[in-house]
């Protein structure tokens, strides 16, 4: 662990995954028990993929699929810190419980630069966030139900949420 090297004199806005408002949130339909971080693990704040076995959850969709992801990662403190030396971890490690968020408002580190109304992509690989125009195509990534909610610069955190469409 290295030595603290900074202060700042608010708190931080936010930690990617967190609830973004009070506004309702539903979560993928699953019965009790049944979703659970793939043996590689889950990360948070991205979106992910129920896979062919119905049980196992990854930032990637099953072989194959161009589905849009099942939901979203939200940050409820189940990502665990397994190696000694790490400060900090967002991984859910393999077989512990995942819910998916399919609709509310959270927080997101975005790659690219958002304004309010664009459409959340997901990345086919790693869940990732990126927004851009509803509809156009974007390499690596599909559509999710989700919009920009706030104004962010790429590499930031930004609001993403179901309870707003395209402008």
């Amino acid at each position: 662990m290295s030595f603290q090297t900074q202060v700042y004199v608010e708190p931080a806005l936010a930690v990617t995954g967190d609830f973004a408002s009070l506004n309702p949130a539903a979560v993928f339909p699953a019965g009790e028990g049944a979703l659970v971080a793939a043996p590689a693990g889950c990360t948070v704040g991205a979106f992910a993929w129920v896979q062919a076995d119905q049980r196992s959850v990854t930032n990637a969709p099953p072989s194959g699929s161009a589905a849009a992801p099942d939901g979203f990662v939200h940050r409820d403190l189940t990502g665990q810190i397994s190696n000694f030396a790490d400060e900090a971890s967002l991984v859910i490690p393999g077989g512990l419980p995942v819910t998916l968020f399919t609709a509310g408002d959270f927080w997101a580190v975005t790659s690219t630069a958002a304004t309010p109304g664009q459409a959340v992509f997901a990345s086919t690989t790693t869940g990732a966030v990126s927004v851009a125009q509803a509809g156009s195509t974007v390499d690596g990534a599909v559509q999710t139900r989700f919009f920009a909610a706030s104004t962010c610069n790429a590499g930031e955190l930004v609001k993403i949420s179901t309870w707003i469409s395209a402008v």
